[in-house]
């Protein structure tokens, strides 16, 4: 096939198109901006665009197929020339559907750890030597490509976002994949520029349960209020298993998790993460794999990158890396971190559009409690940039509550955290980069 990409710089687009690529399929595509990993990525496979911006004669007649991505607008001229020339047209997600029709469709879903759940089936699957074809929307350690076709798998296992699927279809990504098999691991408000209340948030999951294929298998947290409630309000006819934290300790800073042959060690640590484990599991028990070659394979994951990813490991303290932005990501990692090392220290970065929106800051109300040292760190420009009212330090102080120390600078940030004090572990959470700050230089005495 043919196929050009409307905003190839994307983190699943570019993965995407370097799969069909790897499929003999003629790839091309354009964006008006492309950064990397994807640049770097899209350039080693001859796939990255000569220059950057929107050309509609790259767009002609001799395409099967269009792939829109989020980034680009609806009034887009490549897109504005495609629908003149009347070309096939799909989101990513929708084209995705499209070529797994005849597969099982393993779609790991919820507003928190989906990342990590999918990398572990898929360490699971490789573990026991059944690879499979997938998709997901971050960098995996051990994994060249975060999309794979022509794996010969019967399964295709997918990260399900709620996110919209293209400017000119305005429907959740999850919504079109219409999985045999689903784990949906909890529901937190998020997107609030897409979804303005929680409980338009929560319809797209109610919604979602419609999707799910006559007869499939529907695993859900049961620690989850909110979903249990949906679940229990769903007539949707599917098999349903519930599941909980398995049974664990911590001893001397090392979680052990019970199973028929005993305490074993694991490399993550974290109810959130075990609770994963555990959604892991019973996704893996339908894809066939035992109970035994499951938790083989367990014991020797890492964690998926940016999620409680070791940054440094020093003479003084232990610092994680982690994408933790939304206010239940980032109270799962603090408590994970107090729990697991004792003294710690937790910053925060405000990066995305629903954290440095005033009308949603609230939400954030105790999440850092359990830190020693609890930081947030804005840009006021950031917020300038997202057209959003300005906010001020104390307007941040008042929403996480007393004891967090705020700043608004990226200097004084780092003039902060070149001093390790006597924490024992520390996590920077964003989804952004600190305002640029060299990170490796200013944790040197770490």
């Amino acid at each position: 096939m043919n196929i050009h990409f409307i905003a190839i710089g994307g983190s699943a687009m570019h993965n995407l198109a370097i799969a069909l690529h790897n499929g003999g399929h003629s790839i091309t595509g354009s964006d008006d901006q492309i950064f990397e990993p994807s640049r770097g990525r899209l350039a080693q496979k001859g796939l990255l665009p000569d220059v950057e911006g929107w050309y509609p004669e790259k767009v002609h007649e001799g395409l099967d197929a269009i792939i829109l991505g989020m980034h680009a607008r609806k009034d887009n001229p490549e897109l504005a020339k495609a629908q003149e020339l009347e070309l096939p047209i799909f989101s990513y997600p929708e084209f995705l559907y499209e070529i797994s029709k005849s597969m099982t469709r393993v779609v790991i879903a919820g507003s928190h750890g989906k990342t990590t759940t999918t990398a572990m089936v898929l360490h699971v699957m490789n573990h026991v030597g059944q690879p499979t074809n997938y998709m997901v929307g971050a960098q995996l350690e051990g994994f060249d490509c975060m999309v794979e076709l022509e794996s010969g798998s019967e399964f295709m296992v997918m990260e399900g976002d709620e996110y919209l699927s293209s400017p000119i279809d305005r429907r959740p990504k999850f919504h079109l994949y219409r999985p045999n098999i689903t784990v949906i691991t909890g529901i937190a408000w998020d997107h609030i520029n897409v979804f303005p209340t929680f409980e338009s948030y929560v319809d797209q999951f109610r919604k979602y349960l419609e999707t799910i294929e006559p007869g499939g298998a529907l695993i859900y947290n049961e620690r989850d209020p909110e979903l249990v409630k949906l679940v229990e309000e769903t007539s949707a006819p599917v098999k349903r298993f519930s599941y909980n934290l398995p049974l664990f300790e911590i001893v001397d800073g090392q979680t052990f998790i019970d199973t028929e042959e005993g305490m074993m060690p694991l490399q993550i640590f974290g109810e959130h993460n075990l609770s994963n484990l555990e959604a892991a599991r019973w996704i893996c028990l339908e894809m066939g794999v035992q109970e035994d070659a499951f938790y083989d394979a367990i014991l020797s994951f890492t964690g998926a990158q940016n999620r409680m990813e070791v940054f440094k490991t020093g003479s003084q303290v232990k610092v994680f890396r982690d994408f933790a932005h939304a206010p239940s990501k980032v109270g799962a990692c603090v408590k994970a971190l107090k729990e697991q090392f004792g003294t710690v220290r937790a910053v925060l970065e405000l990066h995305t559009f629903s954290s440095l929106n005033p009308e949603f800051l609230p939400q954030y109300k105790g999440t850092m409690d359990a830190a020693d040292e609890a930081w947030v760190y804005f840009s006021p420009d950031a917020v300038a940039h997202k057209k959003l009212p300005a906010l001020s330090k104390a307007d941040v102080e008042t929403a996480f509550g007393a004891g967090v120390r705020v700043f608004d600078s990226s200097e004084s940030l780092q003039s902060a955290l070149e001093n390790p004090h006597t924490i024992k572990a520390m996590a920077l959470m964003s989804s952004g980069n600190f305002g640029g700050i060299d990170l490796e230089s200013t944790l040197a005495k770490y």
